[in-house]
């Protein structure tokens, strides 16, 4: 417990630190959030449903915790050029246990990176249904950042070098989030694209954030949790089969 907590908090340091980065991972967000939440928000109304703000504003912290937990594990990357990696491999703790802070601390920075995203929608206008639906909405960002923090340890342990980022980010992030339903309803679909939509996982986290947020939900709270526990459970080991595999 003492390694996962050491690596954990040296996740959150090095999030800290990066201010920079923080204000530039804000960057695509608030440009959903702005230009789609009210660019799109005129026609999203004549069509009789409601603010396009509200709506998209869940997407786009869903999308949030998406990038953030997914770059925290092909950060492993950075780690394994840089050789802080190899030592951390070498340090008398088994590889599960390094695999699980890292996850973990990957994470609680994606929380935190979805939590400054809902402040900003707070001032940019959303309004929650009920201030006390507010902790209902981190269990699904923390659920959701566990999911993808785990298929990013994955991902990041099978890579060998920077090169496969743009194919991870073309063929697996960006359809991940453009097919959760974060920017469009999920009901009256094309049944194929419905089809698909239920396999992504993403779906079912913005379908809870707008659940908790917004008291609108596609699939219900309880189908929403169990899938995302289901498949953190299988995504983390994942991630651990894949770390545990590393060869330096």
């Amino acid at each position: 417990m003492g390694a996962v907590y050491i690596l954990w908090l040296r996740e959150l340091k090095r999030y800290v630190r990066s201010r920079v980065q923080i204000l530039a991972s804000l960057g695509q967000p608030l440009l959903y959030l702005l230009v789609l939440g009210f660019g799109l928000g005129p026609v999203f109304q004549q069509s009789g449903n409601g603010s396009y703000l509200q709506f998209i504003a869940p997407g786009v912290i869903g999308m949030t915790v998406l990038f953030t937990s997914i770059f925290s594990g092909i950060g492993l990357l950075w780690d394994r050029q840089f050789g802080f990696l190899k030592e951390t491999l070498v340090a008398p703790v088994p590889r599960t246990t390094i695999m699980i802070g890292r996850t973990l601390g990957g994470a609680t920075v994606a929380m935190l990176q979805g939590t400054l995203v809902l402040a900003v929608c707070l001032i940019a206008g959303f309004r929650p249904v009920s201030l006390a639906s507010i902790p209902l909405a981190f269990l699904f960002m923390a659920l959701t950042a566990v999911v993808f923090a785990g298929l990013g340890t994955a991902i990041g342990s099978a890579l060998q070098d920077m090169q496969g980022f743009q194919l991870v980010m073309n063929f697996l992030v960006m359809p991940i989030f453009f097919l959760s339903g974060a920017l469009f309803p999920l009901t009256n679909l094309p049944k194929v694209l419905g089809a698909v939509t239920k396999l992504d996982p993403l779906s079912y986290g913005v379908d809870g954030l707008r659940s908790a947020l917004l008291g609108v939900s596609h699939y219900g709270v309880a189908v929403d949790i169990l899938v995302l526990c289901v498949t953190a459970t299988i995504f983390m080991a994942l991630g651990g089969y894949m770390f545990s595999k590393i060869q330096l």
